[in-house]
């Protein structure tokens, strides 16, 4: 059973530790036996401490190793936190306290170790589980934490400091582990990104689909039941034709009904993050769903019939990698980004660029792929470059010149009630007003967890003079640790000064 133990999770969860988890708590267990970092968001008693719990008990005994002798070789520390000393002792102890004895009763007393308020501890100084509070004052509560197994599991993680997860993250070495479970309440914060990184595993945990609720009963006591849910539904949401079901705010279907929620039940029942905080540019739902509608359109294989339109990121100033994104109308296609160790390729990046849009022109049908490059830096090489070759299908974006149009006149967004500060701040409007479903989105972008937290980023505000303008790229970088370089990509390819003097061939023109 021991060995049997270690080689599958929920098996120890289920006959060591005697607990039910259901499916979607086997799936993170699954997650955290073989993944480093799993994030888990959660409605309301949805069992994120109870499958908390489990997880770390798992970790604490399946992962210590011992030579012939009996001698500990291979150490393992299980570090709980939560932001404050009374979650760590009466709802992470208390779970953790629960299964211990429950493991008692089905007699593995000999591997439960000694039970105390804050920790379990074993035969071995360098084998034991401890909770405490998460102090972003004393980091060094961390420094104990090296071990050749070590695990982080952290609850109501959105209400801890970032700077308590880079002391954390300082310790993820060896086999180590770090579960993070809370409530969508916040937008942003290290929590937030979690859900957004490729870093993650990611879990979102919704009321709607406990056992309790789905079987309405209370057999699972303490997770939320039926008429908890029943209660907000009628208390939160509002009831709607299906014929005006859109997804993006989030609409659902209850006991055959439709109903649009509101933040509260989003947040407390979905498991969802609130549509937008108020300066929040691109809630991440609406990636979501252009997620799915591009994986729809892969699968069921519609053609592409638009021209491309390219944008183009160069790298330079210390970043590795240009970044090319191709879009046709509301179709992205796959983001591109090429390797060059930081040094400026004008003639590589422009020969690529050449090549795109040698290959998405086709004069007879009257097709004209076109590249928007950001001159800002190392791109304005580039341009040149294509310049020189007389490629008046190439065009300079500057995000610092005004959000004017050809003629002059100052650019709006889609309903032309919104003036921007700059052409930045037009550009990555038009990209929100492309993915808002309010509007009749269309959009479809590819699964890529580095644009979608690019695009989720940024956040707007109104100037003394009433024009919108987004946060400066020096901001969005120290959150997300580099450059936005695919969201800016993208957001090239809404540049609106695109006037051709004169429809280009350019099949003469590659080399």
């Amino acid at each position: 059973m021991l060995r049997r133990s270690r080689e599958d999770w929920n098996y120890c969860a289920r006959e060591i530790m005697g607990v039910t988890l259901d499916k979607e708590q086997r799936a993170i267990l699954d997650s955290l036996q073989h993944n480093k970092m799993t994030s888990v968001v959660s409605g309301t008693a949805r069992g994120k401490d109870f499958v908390t719990a489990v997880g770390s008990l798992c970790f604490l005994y399946n992962t210590p190793t011992f030579s012939p002798a009996g001698e500990l070789i291979g150490n393992t520390k299980v570090a709980l936190t939560a932001p404050t000393d009374r979650q760590v002792k009466n709802i992470m102890m208390p779970e953790i306290s629960r299964i211990y004895r429950r493991m008692i009763t089905r007699g593995f007393r000999f591997m439960a170790g000694n039970l105390t308020a804050y920790d379990v501890k074993t035969a071995y100084e360098e084998w034991f589980l401890t909770g405490f509070k998460a102090d972003e004052h004393n980091h060094e509560a961390w420094s104990g934490f090296h071990a050749v197994n070590t695990m982080f599991a952290v609850t109501e993680a959105s209400g801890i400091a970032e700077s308590v997860f880079n002391a954390i993250e300082g310790n993820l070495q060896g086999n180590s582990r770090i579960l993070i479970v809370f409530n969508a309440n916040q937008l942003t914060g290290y929590a937030a990104r979690s859900q957004k990184s490729k870093r993650w595993k990611k879990f979102r945990l919704s009321s709607l689909n406990a056992p309790n609720v789905i079987n309405k009963n209370n057999d699972i006591p303490g997770q939320v039941d039926y008429e908890w849910v029943k209660d907000k539904v009628e208390s939160w949401c509002i009831q709607i034709a299906a014929s005006d079901v859109n997804p993006g705010e989030g609409d659902f279907e209850w006991e055959g009904s439709w109903y649009r929620p509101n933040d509260l039940f989003r947040v407390k029942v979905l498991g969802m993050f609130p549509k937008e905080a108020m300066n929040t540019l691109i809630p991440l739902h609406w990636i979501e769903l252009a997620n799915e509608r591009w994986q729809e359109h892969v699968r069921n294989k519609f053609p592409i019939s638009k021209e491309m339109l390219l944008g183009v990121d160069v790298a330079g100033m210390g970043r590795d990698s240009s970044c090319f994104v191709p879009r046709y109308g509301d179709f992205v296609g796959e983001l591109e980004m090429v390797h060059s160790g930081g040094k400026a390729e004008h003639m590589k990046i422009a020969g690529m660029v050449l090549n795109k849009l040698n290959a998405n022109t086709d004069s007879f049908a009257g097709k004209t792929a076109k590249a928007f490059i950001d001159t800002i830096g190392e791109g304005a090489g580039v341009y040149s470059r294509l310049l020189e070759q007389e490629i008046l299908t190439a065009f300079s974006c500057k995000y610092s010149e005004g959000a004017k149009d050809e003629s002059g006149n100052a650019l709006t967004d889609v309903t032309g009630v919104y003036e921007f500060a700059n052409m930045k701040a037009y550009l990555y409007w038009a990209v929100r007003d492309w993915l808002d479903p309010s509007k009749g989105s269309k959009a479809m972008l590819p699964l890529d967890e580095d644009l979608a937290a690019e695009l989720t980023e940024p956040t707007w505000k109104f100037q003394s003079n009433g024009k919108i303008i987004i946060e400066s790229k020096d901001d969005i970088k120290k959150r997300l640790g580099r450059s936005p370089d695919k969201s800016d990509a993208l957001a090239n390819t809404f540049y609106p000064n695109t006037h051709i003097q004169e429809t280009q061939d350019l099949s003469g023109f590659f080399h």
